[in-house]
C-alpha cells in the first residue's frame, strides 16, 4: 500500500505523510476509510511505532486524518486540506516549469523528466 525509500535522505516519517497524502489526493483511499493501527503499519512497513505515529500526528494536524478514540484512525471526509496541498504543488509547480523554461530547458526535455520521475527511474 506505501512506498518507503529506506535509502532515502528523507525521513520515514516524512515519505508515510506524503505517501498517503498523495494516495488520499488520488482517490487511493476513500473518504473516512480507516486506515492501519499504528502497530499494524509498522510491523508491516518495518519501522519504528514512532514513526507511524509521528506521521499520522501530521496527517491529524493538516486534517487529512481524524483520530477517534477507541476506533482508530480514519481519512478525514473533508478533503479541502488535500485539495489545498495539490492546488499549492501546482502552483509551485508552474511556478518551476517557468523558471525552467526561462532557464532554457525545452518542452520535451521537460516531458522527459514528468515521464522518469513517474516511471520510477533516476530522470538525470
Amino acid at each position: 500500500m506505501f512506498v518507503l525509500d529506506y535509502k532515502s535522505g528523507q525521513p520515514i516519517y516524512e515519505q508515510l505523510y506524503r505517501s498517503i497524502t498523495r494516495l488520499a489526493a488520488l482517490g487511493g483511499l476513500e473518504e473516512n476509510e480507516q486506515m492501519p493501527s499504528v502497530r499494524a503499519l509498522a510491523q508491516e512497513l518495518g519501522v519504528n511505532p514512532n514513526t507511524v505515529q509521528k506521521a499520522y500526528r501530521m496527517l491529524e494536524r493538516d486534517g487529512i486524518l481524524v483520530s477517534v478514540p477507541g476506533k482508530g484512525s480514519f481519512l478525514s471526509p473533508d478533503f479541502a486540506p488535500v485539495e489545498r496541498k495539490k492546488q499549492l504543488a501546482l502552483g509551485e509547480f508552474d511556478a518551476a516549469v517557468a523558471r525552467a523554461a526561462d532557464g532554457g530547458v525545452t518542452a520535451c526535455e521537460m516531458r522527459g523528466r514528468i515521464d522518469a520521475y513517474f516511471q520510477g527511474r533516476d530522470p538525470a
